[in-house]
């Protein structure tokens, strides 16, 4: 098993990629702090996953420093290190792609981007003194489709907040920011852009005629699954990519392909 009595936070843990992330690390043998905004899912998602191995449920919002610091200190208190943060939460399920807002951008920011630096905030001091860690931030294909599907109006709707996209786009820039500052400290912070996975947020959330335009544009085939995206978290999480910093890797099925 390759993450063998390793302590990871999972945030956004109780459903989806969260989920499939904890039940993956769980089976490679790490003990996963499962943090998850909504408490009812994050007790299902927990209760999930009690036969597969050593797993606690923190209730956190990942935007508040507060909280972010009481999963960093339940995870302490319990397993006393902390060698891996995996930064999965975001704004995706309750996206409003009817708000076109300043506030509505800075909304999601706050927890897409923000609580991503929060967490890592929280666990780099824990990380930094025990001279090891593991950072993986999810950020999203979705950071390189700058093309609108949107047709053009006779009347100018004004300029989209692309928020979802944007921040996504901010969280590549910040793993490599992080990276920099980190690695001295023998920390490697790196990125995984699932592609369009078919979890009950995107069903949720991206039109059934852009699932089939966006699963056209791969060229690999086929819907790609949660567990698509766990194979390079347990690569980034392990021993593996010891010299591997600043890197975003594309699971989308050969469908952006950014040099």
């Amino acid at each position: 098993m390759r993450l063998q009595d390793k302590v990871a936070i999972v945030t956004g843990a109780g459903q989806g990629i969260g989920l499939a992330y904890t039940e993956r690390f769980l089976d490679e043998g790490a003990k996963v702090v499962m943090a998850e905004l909504h408490e009812e899912r994050g007790e299902i998602g927990f209760n999930s996953v009690q036969n597969r191995g050593d797993a606690m449920f923190v209730q956190t919002d990942i935007a508040d420093p507060a909280s972010a610091q009481a999963c960093v200190d339940a995870a302490m208190d319990r397993y006393g290190r902390i060698d891996i943060l995996l930064n999965n939460a975001a704004i995706y399920m309750d996206l409003d792609i009817s708000n076109q807002s300043l506030d509505y951008l800075k909304t999601v920011f706050d927890v897409n981007v923000h609580g991503q630096w929060i967490m890592a905030s929280a666990a780099a001091p824990h990380m930094a003194a025990q001279n090891s860690g593991r950072i993986i931030n999810q950020a999203s294909i979705a950071a390189y489709l700058y093309q609108s599907m949107t047709p053009q109006s006779a009347e100018f709707p004004g300029v989209s907040n692309s928020a979802y996209q944007l921040s996504k786009w901010t969280v590549i820039g910040m793993t490599k920011y992080l990276a920099g500052q980190l690695g001295a400290y023998n920390i490697t912070v790196n990125g995984i852009a699932p592609g369009l996975t078919f979890t009950e947020a995107t069903k949720t959330v991206v039109p059934s005629e852009a699932q089939a335009i966006l699963g056209m544009m791969q060229s690999i085939k086929r819907e790609i699954q949660p567990e698509d995206m766990c194979g390079a978290a347990v690569f980034f999480a392990s021993d593996d990519s010891a010299m591997v910093s600043g890197q975003v890797l594309c699971i989308d099925g050969g469908m952006t392909m950014p040099a």
